[in-house]
């Protein structure tokens, strides 16, 4: 098995500690799948997530996921004032020759990531668009920085 490879961009990659987070979770999840593999239904595929990218705006917060082939029909957008989960199904089509290679996905897929204090989950928005499902996590406007002036 070929474990990936990250490269660094520079001299000193930046310290993103949403990706350490993410990562933990996945390493977690895997843990659990290993540990207890008769958690799921008997022959039923097992949920996987999607590639995603999280970005801190000055204005907002970017969800981008990667799911080709998906309308946007299925695909379910829930949030709480902690958690964005994007949850769906994508069916296997039917084929008429034989499957010499299969690599995509297919079956339940489920993101989740914890949401800064600072969101306004009130004003999310979500596009789909050449399969990137983008999500607009828009900052509060209290949470925004702002001068204050010294008096005396």
């Amino acid at each position: 098995m070929t474990l990936p490879v990250r490269r660094s961009r520079g001299a000193f990659p930046a310290w993103d500690p949403f990706r350490e987070l993410e990562d933990l979770h996945t390493r977690m999840d895997r843990l659990m799948q290993s540990a207890f593999p008769g958690s799921g239904e008997f022959g039923a595929a097992e949920a996987w997530a999607p590639l995603a990218d999280v970005e801190d705006t000055e204005d907002a917060y970017l969800v981008e996921l990667e799911l080709p082939g998906v309308s946007k029909d299925q695909i379910t957008l829930e949030v709480t004032a902690s958690e964005l989960d994007v949850h769906g199904e994508i069916k296997e089509k039917e084929r008429t020759g034989v499957v010499r290679r299969h690599t995509r996905h297919i079956g339940q897929f489920d993101y989740r990531t914890s949401l800064p204090p600072d969101s306004d989950t009130e004003h999310i928005s979500a596009e789909l668009a050449n399969g990137v499902l983008t999500v607009r996590v828009p900052k509060a406007e209290q949470a925004k920085p702002h001068r204050i002036e010294i008096a005396g």
